[in-house]
């Protein structure tokens, strides 16, 4: 009888272990899939973090250049601006905006190309304009269309 009960036992035992290491199991191996997604997400969340730090750095060194190139373009600009606050009128005519050789050949071509226009008397016309007419004409007659079609 000892022996029936210590098998009874060995298998009631042996059940429960089974079931008890199949609970325990599924729950450590949901606990290491976690902990890989954990590992995973902080990894991502690691690399996210040093793009987001190239990106601000890259886009601080644009924003240098940028504003470098506009003081230098205002530099410019103030520059521009004085030697324009020193020319003169005398200047300006001592520097013309074309040579005087292109000037005279620029006067020779307008007076080929434009003959001088003689002013002849023209006597105001009280007329209407050719393109006007003195009848209605298409869309605006005041006709009933006739239809052919039509048997009276």
């Amino acid at each position: 009888m000892t022996v029936v009960t210590a098998l009874i036992i060995f298998i009631v035992g042996s059940i429960i272990g089974f079931f008890v290491n199949h609970f325990l199991s599924s729950s450590s191996q949901e606990q290491r899939k976690l902990a890989e997604q954990v590992n995973k997400s902080e990894t991502a969340l690691a690399q996210y973090k040093l793009d987001v730090a190239d990106h601000l750095d890259s886009s601080a060194k644009l924003l240098e250049q940028m504003n470098s190139t506009c003081q230098t373009a205002m530099k410019q600009m103030e520059e521009s601006t004085h030697l324009l606050q020193r020319v003169t009128t005398a200047d300006v005519e001592g520097m013309p905006f074309f040579s005087q050789e292109t000037q005279q050949q620029l006067a020779q071509t307008a007076s080929l190309r434009h003959p001088k226009r003689t002013s002849d008397n023209v006597e105001p016309s009280t007329e209407a304009p050719l393109d006007y007419s003195s009848q209605a004409s298409g869309l605006f007659v005041d006709k009933k269309p006739t239809n052919a079609t039509s048997s009276d």
